[in-house]
């Protein structure tokens, strides 16, 4: 009988403008398809976005950031910048987690998670920060533009990685997202027709999880 240690533990970061809370729903399908393959642990981003709307509902659940671009802590991918406000921060609350709830065995990203989780990646290849991973998964990611994170694109990332975007995706350009792909060199690529958004058929990150979990197992 396969048990808890038996699982892929992974670590989720969500994107921008999102929560713990709402990434977990977002990842509903994914959880319910791998009950038995995954232990994911969802964690939340260190800082919150002002609400544009103050009678929102779901305002406590939502508008959480790793880094914001702008001196106003406003994100935008698409927009080069000298800054990467509050991304030491949440660098140590991804460590924090780890601490504490970890050990993981990859970690799952998506958008600004994603571009998060690719930098994570080379942080623990060259040891400057006491995360072990042994893959990655990144949803709709991208090589971050702010010019304080141009140095973790100069070399080759070894672990294994899946890299999912839409083919319309209007929040992050294709090309951004085929961009971060090539700094990972056991890469492999799935696309679909549609936009910024977590797939939830199980068949696009089956052969993945399976792989993984034969290597767990060597």
């Amino acid at each position: 009988m396969q048990g808890i240690n038996d699982k892929l533990r992974i670590l989720a970061i969500h994107g921008y403008h999102q929560s713990d809370i709402i990434f977990k729903g977002k990842l509903g399908s994914l959880r319910k398809g791998f009950k038995k393959e995954l232990d994911i642990t969802f964690v939340k981003a260190p800082h919150k976005i002002p609400a544009k709307n103050d009678t929102d509902e779901n305002a406590e659940e939502s508008g959480y950031g790793w880094w914001f671009n702008t001196e106003d802590h406003v994100f935008k991918a698409t927009v080069p910048s000298d800054n990467c406000i509050g991304f030491e921060d949440s660098v140590a609350v991804i460590t924090k987690a780890w601490q504490e709830q970890g050990p993981f065995d990859g970690i799952l990203g998506f958008s600004q998670g994603a571009a998060f989780a690719a930098i994570l990646c080379v942080m623990q290849q060259r040891k400057m920060c006491p995360l072990k991973f042994d893959f990655a998964i990144l949803i709709s990611g991208f090589k971050s533009l702010c010019a304080p994170h141009a140095l973790y694109y100069n070399e080759e990332v070894e672990m294994p990685s899946l890299h999912i975007y839409g083919e319309n995706d209007k929040v992050i350009p294709t090309e951004m997202a085929e961009e971060v792909c090539k700094f990972f060199k056991d890469c492999k690529k799935i696309t679909h027709e549609g936009g910024h958004y977590v797939p939830s058929k199980k068949e696009v990150y089956k052969a993945f999880i399976i792989e993984m979990m034969k290597r767990k197992c060597q």
